[in-house]
């Protein structure tokens, strides 16, 4: 185990939100900091998902940092392994690699109200420090249901976010479970080289083409000979998406026409009309997410393809048997079910002011002021935390807004001075969380007749924001102090005064010194 190191700020992760955050730090120019990472690489949710087909299903000129422009993305749409280069180059070029404590998985943090910092232990060794960023991101623990019989299944299983690269499925029989984002992506790859997959799925997605093209040579060069042209483009790419926001969050009914030309696109792929029906949501586009490819719904017309409109209910030595009672001999199953994200696994290992965890603070349902702080937890931020999800554009638009928020919340501990820390008000956290459920009922995310993963279990959506990414930048640009109570170190006692000493020991000491 490693000696205890103490620092003013750990970091937790070290994803697009964590990378972030360093780089932030640094700018801020604060150098006294950790970034703890579980694995043995920077990547995150892009270093962990590396299945078949992995990609971005957000403009790569908008999925990168402000700060950090690549004029050399090789695609509209970048691959995994372009975006993970891309946050290497970032680690690099801003000095985090000294930062970075690599295979140091975060086991516990527990508040210590008299010293005022953050107790940390990590399977590397053990850390204290005054401000803890939680930068672990909502995609980070693969989600795989309880199935019955699963745990005997002779095959192979694996979820997306795991892939088995040494695992071979050339002919083999293979069971998808699922049809999110990841699952669009791994079909088309794998239905070329198994014997025969069988694709489980409980909700059809609404499947939009992926407006996808190489980026010409000429126009790397332009963008790397005057920049402005790549800041154009982003720009350009961002006002796009903020003019969606109001039909997703305001005006759901608005999404009808996006939903013919859905619509046709399922028509002009799929011929079967009893495959169409199985493929056509029938919930308003956009209450899930809106996938994009091109190349989904051919695979699935491919006659080595069986589309199974049921979940996966049990599992019998090698046969799997849906909901609706099919049942499939099969070689492997792979899950594409997404991820621990309204009940993320950290929140069980963050012990706050009061002696209990993040999770039990939120059994009844998870609350934070502005994506980022929680009542009970002094000094604890969260980037990407709850309610900052998008429905439309990226992510980084986000990450950046608590960045500022982050930098502003360091700066004013900083101006307090002293031993300090900041605990946010309940009431502040209420009425924050009021005001954003109030604003959720009327979005195609509650009212579009879907159950999805945005959602907790108690029907509330705590992942997405209702609202465009300028508007969330103006609600986190600074602290405002009045929804904090500013905690303060305890002052030593003042030393005790020496009595006075008698009066004849005071003479004779005069007596001496005028000798």
């Amino acid at each position: 185990m490693a000696k205890h190191e103490h620092v003013r700020v750990a970091v937790i992760g070290s994803g697009f939100g964590g990378i972030g955050a360093a780089v932030r730090l640094r700018r801020e120019g604060i150098t006294d900091f950790v970034v703890l990472e579980r694995a043995d690489s920077v990547g995150g949710a892009w270093r962990d998902n590396s299945y078949p087909g992995c990609a971005c299903d957000v403009p790569s000129h908008l999925y990168s940092f402000s700060f950090a422009p690549n004029p050399d993305w090789p695609r509209t749409f970048s691959g995994q392994r372009h975006i993970r280069a891309y946050l290497e180059h970032v680690t690099d070029t801003f000095g985090i690699r000294p930062h970075l404590r690599l295979n140091h998985e975060m086991l516990r943090a527990e508040w210590d109200a008299e010293a005022l910092r953050w107790e940390i232990e990590t399977s590397g060794g053990t850390f204290s420090a005054e401000v803890l960023i939680s930068a672990a991101g909502p995609l980070s623990d693969p989600q795989i249901p309880d199935i019955p019989g699963l745990a005997d299944f002779p095959g192979k299983v694996f979820h997306s976010a795991r892939w088995d690269h040494d695992y071979d499925l050339r002919g083999k029989r293979v069971a998808m479970v699922g049809t999110g984002a990841s699952a669009i992506q791994i079909v088309p790859e794998i239905q070329r080289e198994v014997g025969r997959l069988t694709l489980f799925q409980r909700t059809p997605p609404w499947v939009m083409p992926r407006m996808d093209r190489s980026i010409s040579g000429a126009e790397r060069w332009l963008h790397r000979t005057l920049p402005a042209t790549a800041t154009l483009r982003r720009g350009l790419l961002w006002g796009i998406r903020e003019l969606q926001v109001g039909a997703f969050t305001k005006h759901p009914n608005e999404l009808g026409l996006v939903e013919k030309l859905a619509k046709a696109n399922i028509a002009r792929s799929i011929k079967d009309p009893e495959l169409r029906a199985k493929l056509t949501p029938s919930y308003r586009i956009g209450c899930k997410r809106i996938l994009l490819s091109n190349t989904y719904y051919p695979a699935l017309a491919q006659p080595n393809v069986d589309v199974v409109a049921s979940g996966l209910r049990e599992v019998r030595g090698s046969t799997v048997i849906a909901a609706d009672g099919t049942e499939t001999e099969v070689d492997a199953i792979v899950f594409g079910t997404g991820f621990h994200v309204t009940d993320i696994p950290i929140a069980s290992r963050v012990v706050g002011a009061e002696g209990h965890t993040l999770a039990e603070s939120w059994k009844d349902g998870v609350k934070v002021l502005r994506g980022a702080t929680a009542g009970g937890f002094p000094n604890l931020m969260m980037i990407i935390g709850p309610n900052t999800g998008l429905g439309n554009s990226s992510m980084i638009l986000m990450i950046e807004s608590q960045l500022n928020y982050m930098a502003d919340y360091l700066r004013q501990i900083d101006i307090l001075g002293g031993r300090t820390a900041l605990a946010v008000r309940p009431s502040a956290v209420n009425a924050w969380n009021r005001k954003v459920q109030s604003r959720m009922e009327r979005t195609v995310w509650k009212a579009g007749g879907c159950n999805s993963w945005y959602l907790d279990a108690n029907g509330r959506n705590t992942t997405l924001w209702p609202g465009t990414t300028a508007e969330f930048r103006r609600e986190t640009r600074q602290v405002d102090l009045s929804e904090y109570e500013v905690i303060r170190a305890p002052r030593p006692a003042p030393a005790p005064k020496p009595e006075p000493a008698p009066k004849s020991a005071r003479t004779s000491r005069k007596k001496e010194t005028a000798k």
